[in-house]
């Protein structure tokens, strides 16, 4: 059997104040620590690739305990740059196999971004028409009115997401628009 490929987006770890703000189910850091964690590990298999779309730690302990939580995490690590990544200091750490700004699946018509791009941005990069955003950022908001896919943990119940699942729902998203 050939290996998967994941999305997730915007698991902030350590980031005690996302539970609030983005009325995340759980009570400490810890928990949201373990739960996302204990799921992302029980669909991704080690030899898998995941591509993280961003905003993957912030807050107290992030720097200290960062490195210890995503060595547990399967699959080898990919990092699309969010808006609250140190970009320097994860590179240095060697936790993600790649880090770039964006990523292109022609083969698929994806576009992988940490937000999501002007549609314009879309066509500029995937020139086959029917080009979808793979995007996070918004967390539990819906994604604009077009070719947008939310990856957001929020979305996805805090487990990664199989890039194949993304493109049955992005066929049933072109489907609806038709």
């Amino acid at each position: 059997m050939g290996h998967s490929i994941w999305v997730t987006s915007d698991t902030h770890f350590y980031h005690e104040n996302i539970i609030r703000y983005c009325k995340r189910p759980f009570a400490t850091v810890k928990e949201m620590n373990e739960v996302i964690t204990e799921r992302w590990n029980s669909v991704v298999q080690p030899g898998d690739k995941v591509y993280h779309l961003g905003d993957v730690a912030m807050g107290e302990g992030a720097r200290e305990q960062l490195g210890s939580l995503l060595t547990k995490l399967h699959g080898s690590k990919r990092l699309i740059v969010g808006n609250h990544d140190d970009i320097p200091w994860l590179a240095k750490g060697g936790w993600f196999k790649k880090i770039s700004m964006w990523r292109v699946f022609t083969e698929w018509n994806l576009l992988l971004t940490h937000v999501p791009v002007h549609e314009s941005s879309i066509h500029e990069r995937i020139v086959v028409a029917g080009g979808v955003n793979v995007h996070g950022h918004i967390h539990s908001n819906d994604s604009p009115a077009g070719p947008y896919f939310n990856a957001c943990v929020e979305k996805t119940n805090y487990t990664p997401i199989n890039i194949e699942d993304i493109l049955v729902n992005c066929k049933k998203l072109r489907d609806n628009q038709n």
